[in-house]
């Protein structure tokens, strides 16, 4: 779950969603835009109670603080949102614009005249904007008569604009005749409309720029798809900073818009430049007393260190990270420290020679009481641990932690091997509606919590053979998280590798090789065990055992235990195809004592599963029929698909070798049964397309029908077995010894 982890590094710029932005120094001023949201809140101080209904008022009343605190829009957009509100207001207000602009530099300076008269109203309207209208009044009141003409000519300018967007949107309807052509001018509007919001001649005011950082940075945590492209959230960024250069929120801003197109150097300059000028200007300070020069060189160490992990400079984020270290023991700030210690801990997956430091760290964390899931936990007593957390996440609506908290469990219940409570976890989660208050009508879906919890379920749709669903999870992955985003390489890596289980399981060993260099990219250690799968599948064994036991002494390094495991799983099967199944053995009661100690029950019972096959080889199945009892129930009821069939087939198996030494009723009687196993197995396969032990199977199934003497179903098995092997490539591994 580290990659649910590295998305908690520290955010300086965000507290309850608001940027702090102490250091800008532009004050408000009047623009043609501003000037038509002076006459909407006139038109609605004059309007009286009758004329506009309840529901109309406060549509207009939540359209009121977007507008006054968000960047200049043009003025056909603000005729749509207020038509949207109210349409006979809306025409009152382009009435009023028009014979304003239409007329004379008197007019205008007659409205602002009349504006005074607003504060002798008794409307809410007029209460709630007092304050936006006397700051209006007073920049206008300090204009030049030169600044005066300037400001009429450009609302001019403003109104014509509008008039001229507003016959081309009259046209573009009236032309466009088919309906889907009709939705794609509509969203090619809507995108155009949404660049124009944000694009203003001159620098944004101090409350717009507020405005505008707090939604991007929102939107960027939660919903990346709605933030503007990273190109044109740059282009407003230097803007911005073109004028104030010192705008230390704006670096940040840049920064974590660096991040999405992975620009390691622009993103460094970017963090850099924020905590400068955090220390420059004294912000810090200010807020944080004497202490706040420290504060902000501990969390730029920190927030370095998190920069350069990511980019996989992991040398590079230890040093920084040794520094955050030092410098927060000297304050004694024990929530730096945290974080240090939660960033030693993705360190520790990334870096083999981190892992004695965090070693260490984590002694700190035993000693009071922290669980970790790999120091061999009951499912119990983790869950335990986890759940008195969650009590304080949910007692203070921490809507992120509980997030982290359920996908962490569904990987928790996945590491168990329990999948029907990792899919009710996963469920859980999107099931849930985020308790944090996002602007712009966002809900907290997009976060990476959200990305893990739904590659879990198309993982584990996949296992259980519905290749329809996880393709449908997977579509929705694409659509939420585009290949730019910060967190697409989880569904990347989730899609690669459940199109390598199809390859593979439809025997196409070419494509699967295909899609190792993919998987390799994204996660090495996955993309090698994958590539000596491939090997082992196609008869290269010497090459195989290469790859496997240099990667086991890189897992037992990093202390990766299930893929240790696994590998441990994968030798042994090297070892007993290459018919020499007592040098298995020892592989397999390691993997056998690293699934009990670590608690990972499904790992158990596949590896008991081959030890029963182990012993099926060396000609002992009365034995192994008694462990396949052990380890079936878990497979049958928690297991994939493929794992299910693979068991069946290996009890068939096993009772047809047990009935060698029978008499002949029972005999007949247990190759039925075996039959009956048979049937079931190759249901189990034909879920999951996996014609290759489909093929196996009814080789077995004939010679077993030619035992009993039924030679109807003999001969459809035979022929189903003679289409399935001409259309499969054969390695000449004996049938007995391929699990």
């Amino acid at each position: 779950m580290a990659s649910v982890h590295e998305s908690l590094y520290f955010n300086p710029m965000m507290t309850n969603g608001v940027v702090h932005a102490n250091v800008f120094g532009i004050k408000d001023w009047v623009t043609p835009y501003k000037i038509a949201v002076l006459v909407l809140l006139n038109e609605m101080s004059r309007t009286g109670e009758g004329a506009v209904s309840l529901m109309e008022r406060r549509r207009l009343n939540q359209l009121l603080l977007p507008l006054l605190q968000g960047p200049d829009i043009t003025l056909s957009k603000l005729y749509k949102l207020i038509e949207e509100s109210c349409p006979q207001l809306a025409n009152s207000v382009q009435i009023r614009i028009k014979l304003m602009a239409e007329g004379e530099l008197k007019d205008m300076e007659q409205f602002f005249d009349d504006l005074s008269d607003s504060f002798s109203g008794t409307e809410p309207e007029v209460h709630k904007t007092s304050l936006f209208l006397r700051h209006m009044i007073l920049a206008y009141s300090k204009l030049s008569f030169s600044q005066v003409f300037k400001l009429y000519t450009a609302l001019q300018q403003y109104f014509q604009n509008g008039e001229k967007k507003t016959v081309e949107d009259a046209d573009m309807e009236l032309t466009s005749r088919d309906e889907g052509e009709r939705k794609m001018e509509k969203e090619e509007l809507d995108v155009s409309v949404r660049e124009e919001e944000v694009s203003c001649s001159g620098p944004l005011s101090q409350k717009q720029a507020e405005f505008f950082l707090s939604q991007q940075a929102s939107l960027l945590k939660n919903d990346e798809t709605k933030a503007l492209t990273p190109a044109s959230l740059q282009k407003e960024l230097n803007n911005l900073l073109k004028f104030n250069p010192d705008f230390a929120e704006a670096h940040y801003l840049s920064y974590l818009n660096n991040l999405r197109v992975q620009d390691v150097f622009s993103s460094t300059h970017s963090l850099l430049h924020y905590f400068d000028r955090l220390i420059l200007t004294g912000a810090e300070s200010k807020s944080n007393g004497e202490e706040g020069y420290g504060r902000s060189l501990r969390y730029a160490a920190l927030n370095l260190a998190a920069l350069h992990c990511r980019f996989g400079h992991y040398q590079q984020a230890e040093l920084a990270l040794q520094e955050a270290i030092r410098i927060a023991q000297e304050s004694n700030d024990h929530v730096c420290l945290q974080h240090c210690l939660s960033w030693l801990y993705v360190l520790g997956q990334k870096r083999s020679d981190s892992y004695v430091l965090l070693e260490h760290s984590v002694k700190k964390a035993v000693h009071f009481g922290l669980p970790r899931a790999f120091a061999g936990k009951t499912a119990n007593k983790l869950m335990d641990a986890l759940k008195d957390s969650d009590l304080l996440h949910w007692k203070h609506s921490l809507s992120e932690l509980i997030d982290i908290s359920i996908a962490q469990k569904t990987a928790i219940w996945r590491l168990y091997g329990r999948s029907t409570m990792a899919l009710q976890q996963a469920q859980m989660l999107l099931s849930m509606n985020s308790l944090e208050a996002v602007n712009a009508g966002v809900q907290q879906n997009n976060t990476e919590s959200f990305a893990v919890a739904l590659c879990h379920l198309a993982e584990l749709h996949a296992e259980q053979g519905c290749f329809a669903a996880a393709s449908e999870v997977l579509k929705h992955l694409k659509e939420r998280f585009p290949p730019n985003s910060q967190h697409a390489q989880l569904w990347m890596l989730c899609d690669q590798k459940i199109q390598f289980d199809r390859a593979m399981n439809d025997g196409k060993y070419h494509l699967a090789d295909s899609l190792v260099t993919g998987i390799t990219a994204l996660n090495s250690i996955e993309g090698v065990y994958r590539k000596a799968v491939v090997l082992q599948a196609q008869n290269q064994m010497s090459e195989a055992h290469k790859l496997l036991q240099k990667l086991l002494v890189h897992c037992q390094k990093l202390k990766n235990t299930e893929m240790v495991i696994s590998v441990l799983l994968s030798v042994a099967e090297l070892y007993w195809r290459s018919s020499s199944p007592t040098i298995a053995l020892p592989m397999l009661l390691q993997a056998l004592a690293l699934s009990k100690e670590y608690r990972l029950q499904y790992l158990a019972s596949e590896t008991v599963l081959n030890l029963a096959f182990a012993q099926l080889i060396l000609g002992i199945p009365e034995q192994a029929l008694s462990l396949l009892h052990m380890a079936i129930e878990p497979i049958l009821a928690d297991g994939a698909i493929l794992d299910k069939g693979r068991a069946m087939f290996l009890v068939a198996k096993c009772q047809v070798a047990s009935a060698a030494s029978y008499d002949q009723p029972k005999k007949a009687e247990a190759l039925e049964a075996a039959i009956e196993n048979l049937n079931e197995a190759k249901n189990y396969f034909a879920k999951v397309d996996c014609k290759e032990r489909i093929r196996d199977v009814v080789y077995f199934q004939a010679r077993l029908y030619h035992t009993l003497g039924k030679t109807q179903e003999r001969n459809r098995c035979a022929m189903l077995f003679r289409q399935l092997h001409q259309e499969l490539p054969s390695h000449g591994v004996p049938l007995i010894n391929h699990l």
